[in-house]
C-alpha cells in the first residue's frame, strides 16, 4: 500500500513537471505567428555600406561607449545626431544626469499627417557594456534606425526615432535606464503611444544545425535550431501588435523571421528597451536575432565590426522599414 502511495506520488510530480514545461513551452508558443512571408524577391532599399559605414564608426573608431568613458558616449551621441541632421531632420535632446555626467536621449520626430497625437516609437540603445567595442550589442541597432530615418516619409501616425543612452548596466532595469527615462516622461506627459519597436542585436546568423538556443530545449519542438532569422518578440499585452508588425515584415521580404508573445519573466525576452515601455503600460516588441542565444561575441572585446552579415542586416532593416510604415498608417 505504500509502495503505491509513493508511486501515485512520483507520478503525479512527473505529471505536473511535464504539465508545467508544456505551459511555459506554450506560453512562448501560444502566439507564434502564423503569416506567410512573400514569394517574391523584391530589391532591397537600405544600403548595406551605410550600414557598415555607422557600425565601424561606432564599433571600430569609437569602440566602448558608456559613462564610465565620457568622451566615447559623447562621440557616439555626436555622431548620431550629425548623421540625422545630414538627413535633413531635427534632433532634440532628452537630458539626465548619470554619475555626475550628462547623458542624452536623442529623438527625431516624424509628425503624423491625419493622426498626430497618435505615436509609434523606434529606437536603439547606443551605450555598451565596458571592454566591448558592440558592433552587433547594439552597433547593429543603432545603424537600423540611422537608415529608417533617411527616407522615412510622412505617416498618418507620428513616428518618433529614439537613440537611448544607458541600456547596458549597471543601469539595466533601473530608473537611471534611458529608456526608462523616455517612456515614464511620455507616460506622464499622456503620449499616446501605439506601439514600440526596439531595435536590439540585429546582425549575426549562422545556417549551421544547432546554432541557435532557447532558454529551454522544449523549444526547439517549436522553432528552428539554425541561427539564420530574425526574432520578433513581445509580452502577451503586445501580441496584437506583434502580429500586425511580423505580418508587415513578411509582406516586405521573404527573410526567415520567427515571433512570439510570451511571458517577461522567461530569460531574454526583457532584455532590451521595450521592457520601459511596458513598465510604462504600452504596447511593444523587440526585434533581434537573440543574441545572447547565437552570437558567441556578446558582451565580449570580440564584439567587432567584422563579425556582422551586411547584407541581411540590409535586408532585415528593409522589413522593418516596411513594419514601420505598416504600424504608422494603420
Amino acid at each position: 500500500m505504500e509502495f503505491a502511495t509513493r508511486k501515485s506520488a512520483r507520478r503525479l510530480v512527473i505529471g505536473l513537471v511535464l504539465v508545467g514545461g508544456g505551459l511555459y513551452a506554450g506560453g512562448w508558443y501560444m502566439c507564434r505567428c502564423s503569416a506567410r512571408a512573400t514569394t517574391e524577391t523584391k530589391p532591397v532599399k537600405i544600403d548595406a555600406n551605410n550600414l557598415r559605414k555607422h557600425i565601424t564608426t561606432l564599433a571600430g573608431d569609437i569602440g566602448p561607449r558608456n559613462v564610465f568613458r565620457p568622451d566615447k558616449l559623447r562621440a557616439a551621441a555626436a555622431y548620431i545626431e550629425n548623421e540625422w541632421r545630414a538627413q535633413g531632420h531635427a534632433v532634440s535632446r532628452q537630458v539626465y544626469e548619470v554619475n555626475r555626467m550628462a547623458c542624452a536621449n536623442l529623438e527625431v520626430v516624424i509628425p503624423g499627417q491625419q493622426r498626430p497625437a497618435e505615436i509609434i516609437v523606434v529606437g536603439a540603445h547606443y551605450d555598451t557594456v565596458d571592454e566591448t567595442p558592440g558592433a552587433n550589442d547594439n552597433g547593429t541597432g543603432v545603424a537600423a534606425l540611422l537608415e529608417l530615418t533617411r527616407d522615412f516619409p510622412p505617416a498618418a501616425r507620428t513616428v518618433k526615432f529614439v537613440a537611448f543612452v544607458n541600456e547596458e548596466p549597471p543601469w539595466f532595469q533601473t530608473e537611471l535606464m534611458g529608456s526608462r527615462v523616455y517612456a515614464r516622461a511620455a507616460r506622464e506627459r499622456g503620449d499616446d503611444i501605439r506601439a514600440m519597436l526596439a531595435l536590439e542585436t540585429m546582425g549575426f546568423f549562422r545556417d549551421e544545425r544547432g546554432s541557435q538556443h532557447f532558454p529551454s530545449k522544449l523549444f526547439n519542438l517549436f522553432y528552428p535550431d539554425r541561427g539564420n532569422f530574425i526574432a520578433f518578440i513581445a509580452d502577451l499585452k503586445s501580441r496584437a501588435v506583434l502580429r500586425r508588425a511580423v505580418a508587415a515584415f513578411r509582406q516586405r521580404t521573404n527573410f526567415p523571421a520567427e515571433c512570439c508573445a510570451t511571458f517577461p519573466q522567461i530569460a531574454g525576452v526583457a532584455w532590451s528597451d521595450h521592457d520601459s515601455f511596458w513598465h510604462e503600460g504600452y504596447r511593444a516588441l523587440m526585434i533581434t536575432d537573440t543574441a545572447p542565444l547565437r552570437y558567441p561575441h556578446y558582451h565580449e572585446p570580440t564584439d567587432t565590426p567584422d563579425k556582422i552579415d551586411y547584407p541581411r542586416l540590409a535586408q532585415v532593416t528593409d522589413g522593418v522599414a516596411a513594419t514601420v510604415t505598416a504600424l504608422a498608417n494603420e
